[in-house]
């Protein structure tokens, strides 16, 4: 497995349109979630020149998981379609926060150890580890993300340092929280 990150214009070749039809194919397809989506592929406005993304590739090329990174100093997700789940706190903006959304590692071939579960995912635990080592080179000190209950648990288990910043909220049927992760020990 390989990690890549950076923006969209330092990919090669057609790995930004791979990433999306990942995502619809997570998002959509295998969690139903109400997105937007385009001929088979799930961009939505935060996916823009400057937003950053980490893609976990197997040898073949294969896609096994993504994240996407976003400045809180631009309009990202949680800041502006889910601030309720700050439970009443400031959304972040400042250089020092990063938001990590968009994130998944899944195998949809069945080859890697990403099928056995998100608690238990190389995949997941390299890409968390790409995303605050990315963050961090940018003088981020802490990550916000949007989760379901289950990243919560990887977080803790893989020994990440990571809090709530707020309590789990029902959306769409199911329990999302905000969450920190801080970036240094």
């Amino acid at each position: 497995m390989q990690i890549v990150s950076g923006i969209s214009t330092e990919f090669s070749g057609d790995l930004s349109s791979k990433v999306a039809r990942y995502r619809h194919a997570v998002f959509v397809e295998r969690l139903g979630w109400k997105l937007r989506t385009r001929d088979g592929a799930e961009l939505d406005q935060f996916d823009r020149p400057d937003t950053v993304y980490l893609v976990a590739q197997g040898d073949d090329g294969r896609i096994l998981g993504c994240a996407r990174l976003l400045p809180t100093t631009r309009p990202y997700l949680l800041g502006e379609v889910f601030p309720g789940l700050l439970n009443g706190l400031p959304v972040p903006c400042c250089p020092e926060v990063w938001e990590l959304s968009r994130f998944a590692a899944v195998d949809f071939d069945g080859r890697s150890a990403a099928t056995a579960g998100i608690g238990s995912s190389t995949v997941a635990i390299g890409l968390l580890r790409e995303a605050i080592h990315y963050a961090a080179a940018q003088d981020a000190k802490r990550l916000i993300t949007i989760s379901p209950l289950g990243v919560e648990r990887l977080l803790h288990r893989a020994g990440f340092h990571a809090h709530r910043a707020g309590p789990p909220t029902i959306i769409d049927g199911l329990p999302f929280l905000a969450c920190w992760i801080e970036t240094i020990s």
